[in-house]
């Protein structure tokens, strides 16, 4: 193999026959003088056939090895990996960046954040943070603005409750969308890095860009079904809400029919 690899190039054939000649005058040097002029003419027609066989026959076959080569390579480049296409689409994703980008990244920067009193626009930047680590504040800012729970002398236990279940629920809500902002901007990272790869991606390496967009994409779906099921869960705590005030009026009806009842059947003095 390591002889084949070497007469492949132009002038392998002339160098292969010079590294031999050389070897053979060596040799022809050190044997005697008498055998020496003796064999020199079946050494010379030996060096032809030798020469003969590198040019025509193995010379031959590998004239075809390096034609089946540039067919394999022109027919990749042309139809497998088209060399213009991939140049057009990088032209193509570079110019789109270079139009949008900055515009994107404006948008991504504004602050909306709206409240002014100092309660209120503490809570509001906890909650606009796009920082996980900052949900541990979420309580006691929450508490600040909307108030703690009354305490047993000022409400019964079935409106703490209420008010406790609210609460929590809103608290929770605020926190997944807390996640769910960090979560949001990992993902539009990772999706900048992919189209940053792709203005520069070899031949062949689209499959790979592909499944890091898919995972990307899978990730993303997980993180809309949470933000889903907190909103399911805030709605499924609206409606136990409204239904335990139903209850609560129901029952006061039925206290009140009770009371009217006992005093209907009172006895009339």
């Amino acid at each position: 193999m390591k002889i084949l690899t070497q007469v492949k190039s132009p002038n392998t054939e002339s160098r292969c026959g010079r590294h031999f000649l050389a070897a053979v005058v060596i040799a022809l040097l050190l044997i005697p003088t008498g055998a020496r002029a003796a064999g020199l003419s079946d050494i010379l027609s030996l060096l032809m056939t030798i020469s003969g066989t590198l040019q025509d026959a193995i010379g031959g076959v590998l004239n075809q090895i390096q034609s089946l080569n540039t067919t394999v390579n022109n027919f990749r480049q042309t139809v497998i990996w088209p060399v213009n296409q991939i140049n057009q689409t990088k032209q193509f994703i570079n110019s789109t960046q270079a139009q949008y980008q900055g515009v994107m990244s404006r948008i991504q920067s504004l602050k909306n954040n709206s409240a002014t009193l100092l309660n209120p626009a503490q809570l509001e930047s906890i909650f606009r943070s796009t920082q996980a680590a900052n949900v541990a504040q979420l309580q006691p800012a929450y508490a600040g603005v909307y108030g703690p729970l009354p305490s047993p002398s000022d409400a019964r236990l079935a409106q703490r409750n209420l008010m406790d279940m609210d609460d929590a629920m809103a608290i929770g809500s605020l926190k997944t969308a807390v996640i769910s902002d960090q979560a949001t901007q990992g993902t539009l990272r990772l999706a900048n890095r992919l189209e940053q790869q792709s203005s520069a991606a070899a031949s062949g390496s689209a499959p790979m860009l592909a499944a890091q967009a898919q995972i990307a994409e899978l990730e993303t779906q997980a993180q809309l079904a949470k933000v889903l099921a907190a909103e399911l869960r805030q709605e499924a705590a609206r409606l136990a809400h409204q239904n335990v005030l139903i209850k609560q009026s129901a029952a006061t009806a039925r206290n009140l029919q009770n009371q009217a009842q006992q005093i209907l059947n009172a006895p009339q003095e």
